[in-house]
């Protein structure tokens, strides 16, 4: 009973107390009593052992684990070495799993429990995230590459600053459900000594690029026409006041909508028509050098810039004087837009880097491409019509003018608007056209209203060669 009222209710001490006990009757048995003697059992108290393996049921929870360092832990330093994680890494991803180990429906691992090493990295990146970011890199090249070329051409080719807001309230965007759209072309030659430009081409170009079609007519640059403030003058004086004023003046006297605007410059066009290795032109007549100062021969044949920019200014020595000229710009762009929509997608961006230098327009690298990209994969072969606007030589005040035949010019867009051959008079017209009373309407045309009299003896635009 006194020996209970000295023993401590602490397992730790208790612990402590039957080890001492234990180990003093051990060190009974000296080296000497041991050696050359048979092994005895050691004398141990079972009052005393039983009390030892008995403190687990009472409450006590031994602070020292087993020690695990069998497969469990080579497979976790096998792993470390093959998936090394920072700390942040482990936190973000959860556990790492090995091959061969499972994880618990919590998404536990064998490895929870391991510490990350702090600064660790990753020391091996796989090699598809090393080709990944290869492909990036170079992406990111391509695109700023592209990005510059981009914005340098457009700023090349955009429109003037102060032109510019004027031109968009003119232009209409065309419908959705559209199967073509207009562009007003204008042709400006500033040459040497000359204050201001003068435009010696309106061309008006139908673009349906779903069927593969594009009309060219020409309008000729001394059509009678009232202005806006009621004075008579020259469609060209027009675009002495911007593109805005020339677009809608146009679009009154056609009839028709008109989505983008193209302004060439002649000084350009010799480095235009190089650049696409000369453009082929049949020359119905042959012609002795005059204001184009080179002599030509009738006939199929390519011509190099210097040519093509000579052919295209003649008036002097062609049949049809200022209608032989705008009949020979037409067969000049023509010959552009086959070779430009024939190239290659390689040879594309040189030929828009060179088209820029001479043309100014609303449209963007990407349209430009886009609208040749859509040509190119169409079902039909490219089909180009050219005409011009009935017109004839007029005579008044002294001063010339070109006046309207304005049956023959509302025919005519009736059959530009369907898609049919402009010069085709036989052509059946869809009635959707018949009926639309603003083709060809010619609103704002000044020249006399009875003219059968007057084209009858006059130079017309049915004079031109053949």
């Amino acid at each position: 009973m006194t020996e209970d009222k000295h023993t401590s209710n602490n397992p730790g001490d208790q612990v402590a107390s039957q080890g001492a006990h234990f180990k003093g009757a051990v060190s009974q048995h000296t080296r000497e009593s041991l050696e050359g003697a048979v092994a005895k059992p050691v004398d141990v108290d079972e009052k005393r052992l039983a009390s030892l393996t008995s403190t687990k049921a009472a409450g006590f929870d031994s602070s020292v684990r087993r020690s695990s360092h069998g497969r469990d832990h080579f497979e976790r330093l096998l792993h470390d070495e093959l998936e090394p994680t920072t700390v942040a890494s482990g936190k973000a991803s959860g556990t790492a799993k090995l091959r061969g180990t499972t994880t618990s429906a919590a998404g536990s691992s064998p490895y929870d429990d391991a510490p990350a090493e702090a600064g660790a990295t990753r020391r091996h990146v796989p090699l598809a995230a090393k080709v990944l970011i290869g492909l990036l890199v170079v992406i990111l090249v391509v695109a700023g590459t592209l990005w510059a070329w981009v914005s340098g051409i457009e700023g090349e080719m955009r429109v003037e600053e102060e032109d510019r807001a004027e031109l968009e309230e003119a232009l209409t965007a065309p419908e959705e459900q559209a199967e073509a759209f207009y562009t007003l072309i204008i042709g400006s030659d500033a040459r040497e000594g000359d204050y201001a430009s003068r435009s010696d081409v309106i061309m008006l170009a139908r673009v349906d690029t779903a069927n593969s079609k594009i009309s060219l007519i020409s309008i000729p640059r001394d059509t009678m026409l009232y202005s806006g403030d009621g004075q008579v003058e020259k469609i060209n004086a027009e675009y002495n006041y911007g593109p805005g004023p020339i677009v809608r003046a146009v679009s009154d006297f056609a009839g028709v909508d008109i989505s983008h605007y193209v302004e060439v410059n002649f000084n350009g066009l010799v480095d235009v028509v190089d650049a696409l290795g000369g453009v082929t032109v049949d020359i119905p007549e042959d012609i002795v050098a005059g204001n184009g100062s080179v002599t030509f021969s009738a006939g199929e044949q390519v011509l190099d810039g210097e040519q093509a920019l000579a052919y295209a200014r003649e008036r002097y020595n062609v049949s049809g004087g200022d209608f032989g000229r705008a009949q020979a710009q037409r067969q000049i762009v023509e010959a552009i837009v086959r070779e430009v929509l024939g190239s290659s997608p390689v040879e594309m961006p040189g030929i828009v880097t060179e088209l820029a230098k001479s043309i100014t327009t609303d449209l963007s690298v990407p349209d430009i491409i886009s609208y040749a990209m859509d040509f190119q994969s169409g079902d039909s072969s490219l089909q180009i019509y050219s005409a011009a606007c009935p017109s004839y030589t007029l005579s008044q005040g002294g001063v010339s003018y070109v006046a309207t035949m304005y049956d023959e010019w509302r025919q005519m867009m009736q059959r530009v608007d369907a898609g049919l051959d402009p010069n085709d008079e036989s052509a059946q017209i869809p009635e959707e056209q018949q009926t639309n009373e603003r083709l060809g309407s010619a609103t704002n045309a000044a020249g006399p209203k009875d003219y059968h009299d007057l084209a009858e003896n006059a130079m017309t635009t049915d004079d031109v060669a053949k």
